[in-house]
């Protein structure tokens, strides 16, 4: 990715301010820390802005730290097809902390969000299916 790209997608979040935890970038590819209570705004603008537009939620991925507190991180990669952009965008939430799905910005969040409810146990709040998809329905 061109520097001016990066530069792009680093800028276009600092709207957020102290929402934005941490950002990185690492061989071209741009990751920003956000919190919890900002996915859904942040999320939106990443869509819908223009000069972005993050048309394409490719995955959605949980990795567990344990023993680290907060345990989970919640991983999201982006990808604007118009703008040939990649994002990622994590957040963190403790064991037992719900997160917002994201199945009514991009639809593809559904079997994803799924996937990382049944793998982790990482609820999504409002998702409209949570349902396990892999492990028996007794597995904790």
């Amino acid at each position: 990715m061109t520097p001016e790209k990066q530069f792009l997608l680093v800028e276009s979040l600092k709207r957020f301010g102290s929402s934005i935890v941490e950002t990185a970038v690492f061989k071209g590819e741009v990751a920003h820390v956000i919190r919890k209570d900002s996915l859904l705004p942040v999320c939106n603008h990443l869509k819908n802005d223009p000069s972005l537009n993050m048309n394409l939620l490719v995955d959605v991925l949980g990795v567990d730290h344990y023993p680290e507190k907060p345990r989970f991180e919640v991983v999201y990669h982006l990808l604007s097809l118009s703008n040939r952009l990649r994002l990622r965008l994590k957040v963190r939430i403790d064991e037992g902390e719900t997160i917002p799905t994201l199945t009514s910005i991009w639809k593809s969040a559904d079997w994803a969000e799924r996937e990382a409810y049944d793998m982790f146990g990482i609820i999504f709040e409002g998702h409209p299916n949570l349902k396990r998809i892999y492990m028996p329905s007794d597995w904790e």
